[in-house]
């Protein structure tokens, strides 16, 4: 509760030294916050500063207020939100889980855009096919072209949680953009991506034929193809 020296934003002071304290465990859960008074008093701020703050902690699922009572830490404090290391994705095993995740998702995206999907959104499937093989022709590895064809697959369900979980994962959803993709072995990068192309194409005329199953079994076949791909290359390939 030392007085704050820096008059930059008050109120983010207030709340990020509160914060780091609910996080580090000094307030645990259910503690009750310093009144007003011992706030303002404590750190030289106004009322308004704290109720601020306050409300911030609120929103973010920090704290919770009981009239008359004042504020507590709330129990959801203590759980961390839902992340994904990037530097865990460079071992094999990551990967595997990853797409195992994305066949539960991107199979029933698949199948929901086959079943909303405009005419646009079909032909914007589409396009990113085409750019993934122009790409894959040119001899680059496709990787954000890749990621965009998923994306919008994503984007024709007409259900912006899809397209969240994608963007959240990143283009690191893409194994080859961490683990080298099956260079000097005896299927050579370029015959990869043409595989994978295929892959790509039966997906696209699935969800351009409106069949919700042949969507869902196209996209789920295509992750669990490069399931295995990339389990027979764990003995062979290793990690970047």
């Amino acid at each position: 509760m030392r007085r704050l020296e820096a008059p930059k934003s008050l109120s983010s002071e207030v709340i990020d030294r509160l914060a780091e304290q609910i996080i580090s465990g000094k307030l645990p859960v259910g503690a009750k916050l310093p009144s007003e008074q011992e706030m303002m008093r404590g750190m030289g701020v106004s009322r308004t500063v704290v109720r601020e703050a306050v409300a911030a902690l609120r929103a973010r699922g920090l704290v919770v207020t009981r009239q008359g009572a004042g504020a507590f830490v709330d129990r959801a404090a203590g759980r961390q939100p839902y992340a994904i290391d990037p530097e865990g994705l460079g071992s094999l095993d990551s990967v595997l889980d990853i797409l195992e995740l994305r066949m539960a998702v991107e199979s029933e995206a698949a199948a929901i855009a086959s079943e909303r999907a405009t005419a646009a959104q079909i032909k914007a499937i589409g396009e990113a096919l085409r750019v993934f093989s122009r790409a894959i022709t040119s001899g680059d590895r496709a990787i954000k072209e890749d990621f965009a064809f998923h994306l919008a697959i994503a984007a024709a369900t007409q259900n912006s949680r899809f397209v969240e979980f994608l963007d959240f994962l990143g283009r690191l959803i893409i194994p080859r953009q961490s683990i080298r993709s099956f260079e000097g072995t005896a299927e050579g990068p370029r015959q990869y991506l043409a595989r994978i192309e295929k892959e790509h194409e039966a997906i696209f005329q699935a969800i351009g034929a409106h069949s919700p199953k042949k969507a869902r079994d196209a996209m789920r076949g295509h992750l669990v193809k490069s399931r295995e791909r990339y389990r027979e290359l764990a003995s062979k390939t290793p990690v970047l």
